[in-house]
């Protein structure tokens, strides 16, 4: 049967014109920390057409998508030439991620893609996968890209083909479009996820965020946020990791954690969004939370609010794996607001809204984990007395 293949495609077309332009807008109320946006800014169906379709009548008679694309989220995000960009993970059908640059022109919206994806270039051993890139305008004049960068366990049996070895991949660029490969970090751990370089040198050195790891999947007795110093970024060697912000019992990050995006300075210290997990009888939950670091001791936690910042809540728990959020992303304007870049459930890209202020007085002035339930109800009834002594008119 024969399709009117002209139609088809211009169907396709406005579908897809009808997405991107949709507006987006706020939700109402919120926390009063951070502001949701309605519609998720990128998902699969954003992905160009001639990405995925051959729009050749003779060639593709029935007008079918070639080249499945299944998600498009965990984004790095980066203000450029007056543009919100996102670096997009884009997974394809047969599950191999890549990165794709997708831009706006006001951070929440109209989120198109570039004509092509990046081409990555390959070290000596090319990748398997590569997903979750990480973006650091450093004060050296470049733009990093740190990703994790996978390929299959040659020390494991022919019969598993799940075992895989994670460590972080560094490019760089200045246009971001002519990318250079650097070679891989090397570290004391086993395996690296979530490795993030700080935008500063730090006494001459450059400065990383890492996630020292036992095994692909668990943090075994490793895990936690270090942080750590190499002497090159051509050659980065990272052998001295301080765990920053450790995993523990009975928290949002218990069973395993990792730094998000390249922190925000402020005057008041160095602003964190990191993600936790813990295990539920439904699976691994992801959640983001929140930690600011001295301005001139890296190492050292200075606040640290109890519980999460951002959990997924109604749609964005239901997806390729569910009940997650993540965020490798966000962008702190010139007049002190703040778009945050999460993914949900390994499936599509959402933002949400704040300040540099409404952040600051978050993790300043937000509770710190009690670490027993006692504590939790202590915190309450001191607000609530604080609260018993002010007249407010409602």
């Amino acid at each position: 049967m024969k399709i009117d293949f002209e139609k088809r495609l211009q169907e396709l077309t406005e579908a897809q014109e009808q997405l991107i332009s949709l507006p987006n807008v706020k939700e109402p109320l919120g926390n009063g920390i951070f502001s949701r946006f309605k519609n998720p800014v990128l998902t699969a169906a954003h992905v160009p057409l001639n990405w995925r379709f051959d729009l050749n009548p003779k060639t593709n008679p029935y007008l079918m998508e070639r080249i499945q694309v299944n998600a498009a989220f965990n984004a790095g995000a980066i203000k450029w030439d007056g543009k919100y960009l996102m670096v997009v993970r884009v997974e394809g059908a047969d599950r191999k991620s890549f990165f794709a640059i997708a831009e706006s022109p006001n951070g929440i919206d109209n989120f198109r893609f570039w004509d092509k994806p990046i081409e990555l270039p390959q070290t000596e051993i090319p990748d398997t996968n590569v997903y979750d890139m990480r973006l650091t305008a450093h004060e050296d004049g470049f733009v990093y890209g740190l990703f994790c960068t996978e390929r299959r366990d040659p020390s494991a049996p022919e019969g598993d083909q799940s075992a895989a070895l994670a460590q972080c991949g560094i490019a760089r660029t200045k246009d971001l479009i002519t990318w250079e490969r650097l070679a891989d970090l090397k570290t004391s751990s086993p395996q690296q996820r979530n490795v993030v370089l700080h935008p500063e040198f730090v006494n001459g050195k450059y400065a990383f965020y890492t996630r020292p790891q036992d095994s692909f999947i668990e943090a075994g007795k490793g895990g936690g946020i270090a942080f750590g110093l190499s002497e090159s970024i051509e050659n980065a060697k990272v052998f001295a990791e301080t765990i920053l912000d450790k995993k523990v019992y009975h928290t949002v990050y218990e069973a395993k954690n990792g730094q998000g995006p390249t922190p925000i300075k402020t005057d008041k210290g160095w602003l964190h969004l990191a993600h936790g997990v813990r295990n539920t009888a439904a699976g691994l939950r992801y959640v983001l939370y929140m930690f600011m670091t001295d301005l001139n001791d890296l190492s050292k936690v200075t606040h640290k609010p109890g519980g999460y910042f951002i959990a997924p809540e109604g749609e964005e728990r239901v997806g390729d794996v569910s009940n997650v959020v993540f965020s490798n992303g966000w962008i702190a304007d010139d007049n002190g607001k703040v778009f945050i870049y999460y993914a949900s459930s390994d499936t599509r890209m959402h933002v949400a809204s704040t300040t540099i202020e409404q952040l600051i007085d978050y993790v300043e002035n937000t509770p710190e984990d009690g670490l027993t339930s006692a504590s939790s109800v202590n915190q309450i009834i001191k607000l609530v007395n604080k609260n018993n002594s002010v007249k407010v008119n409602v």
